[in-house]
Formats: C-alpha cells, sequence, structure tokens
C-alpha cells in the first residue's frame, strides 16, 4: 500500500506516520510539507491512500484534494483536521473520510481497514487499450497513442497519433474511462494526455493555452483554474 501524508507540520505528519506504520508496517509512506512538494510527489507517484491537512500554509486543502482526484481518481483521500466542522466541505467535493486531530489510533485503524477493502476489490489490472464505438465497428485504440479528448456537440473526437475517431460519450466518461493514466482535464471541453503535451504559452485575457504533439496546429485553452496545477504537475 501506498500512503501520502501532506501536512505543514511536521510533528502532525510524525505522529501520523508513526500511527499508519504501526496499523500497514509494509506500507511505503511518502511525505509532503505543502501543497506544492504534494503535487510535485504526486506527479511522480500514484498513492492508494492520501492523507491531506485541511489548512496547508500555500494550498488549501480542499483545492488539492480535488486536483488529487483528477490525477488518481481511484486513491482514497482522507482530511486530516482539527476542527469537526470541515467534513460538510469534505463531503461536498466527494471525499468521506476524514480524521480529527489530536489523531485516534481506532478511528483510523478503521479508515485504513474500509480503504483495503475497497483497494482490493477494484484491484484490476489497467488496459493498456481503450475500446472505441466508431462508425459501427469497435476500435481498440492503445491509450498512450491518445493525444487528447475533446467534446464535439453530444460526442468526443478522440485524437490520436494514428488519426482522429468520434464516439457519441461524455468528456466526463472519458476522464473515467482513462482515469488511473496520465490524463488532465485542462477545460471543460480538453483531457490531454500530459506525455504529449508540446508547448504551454500565454494566451487571450491573460489566460493559457497548449499545444500537443502531433496537432500543433490546434491551440487548446487552458481553463484559468487549472493553470496553476497544471504547471506545477508539469514542473514549468
Amino acid at each position: 500500500m501506498r500512503i501520502a501524508v501532506v501536512d505543514d507540520e511536521r510533528p502532525a505528519r510524525s505522529e501520523l506516520i508513526h500511527q499508519l506504520l504501526d496499523i500497514v508496517p509494509k506500507a511505503m509512506i511518502s511525505e509532503a510539507d505543502s501543497g506544492t512538494a504534494a503535487l510535485e510527489m504526486m506527479s511522480k507517484d500514484n498513492f492508494d491512500l492520501v492523507f491531506i491537512d485541511i489548512n496547508l500554509g500555500d494550498i488549501e486543502g480542499t483545492v488539492l484534494a480535488s486536483t488529487v482526484k483528477q490525477l488518481m481518481p481511484k486513491a482514497h483521500i482522507i482530511f486530516a483536521t482539527a476542527y469537526s466542522q470541515y467534513a460538510v466541505r469534505a463531503f461536498e467535493i466527494g471525499v468521506s473520510n476524514y480524521i480529527l486531530k489530536p489523531f485516534d489510533k481506532h478511528h483510523l485503524e478503521r479508515i485504513v481497514a474500509n480503504c483495503r477493502k475497497e483497494l482490493e476489490a477494484c484491484s484490476k489490472p489497467l488496459l493498456n487499450r481503450l475500446p472505441v464505438n466508431c462508425n459501427r465497428r469497435i476500435v481498440l485504440v492503445d491509450i498512450e497513442s491518445i493525444v487528447f479528448v475533446e467534446t464535439d456537440n453530444r460526442s468526443c473526437l478522440i485524437h490520436t497519433k494514428n488519426g482522429d475517431l468520434t464516439e457519441n460519450l461524455s468528456i466526463g466518461e472519458y476522464e473515467k474511462r482513462l482515469s488511473g493514466h496520465r490524463f488532465f482535464r485542462i477545460h471543460k471541453s480538453y483531457l490531454v494526455n500530459l506525455e504529449h503535451v508540446q508547448e504551454i504559452f500565454p494566451w487571450h485575457n491573460n489566460s493559457f493555452a497548449l499545444k500537443m504533439s502531433g496537432y500543433e496546429n490546434e491551440i487548446l485553452p487552458v481553463g484559468r483554474e487549472k493553470i496553476k496545477d497544471l504547471r506545477q504537475i508539469l514542473k514549468i
């Protein structure tokens, strides 16, 4: 089990890691003392459990959690907080677990046990190919060949290194189907493969845009609320 602990207070991190190692001795635990450090860490590794302090110094814990859910949809996020009222905000963004400071080991054991059961139930090997229903036939597309996906009315255009395909699915559905792979939703209309990002540059009205390898004539706008996370993930 891979676990990330994100907290800007060293004593809290140390105590949580100590308790986690008592519960899961073989766990591989990584720690970060800020939201920025956490995003850098998560751009390199995937995690099963991510413990996030609500009050980080540089990024709100809820904002970081939303980004983690995009990067690692299968990861279980647990808020660590000294204030129970933050539980409401946690549920609003789809985080069902939180633990109060000072940490109660029995509560922590229950959270880890429940998360482990769900992870085991969902542990299936990732497929390297994606079935796409196109023109009454099913095309098996290598996921690594997908450059980006964009909305096209009620359908989606799947742009690959070998050409384009159209399927009558929403971009939200593609975001789910490609979870666990290195795809990031830069805009309500665009889902990009981070491995194929070629260039990021300033665009209209103080916004930014991308160019993707093989599609250099296409300009993909980045939502203003996404640019900070994207730059941190790409380390630019």
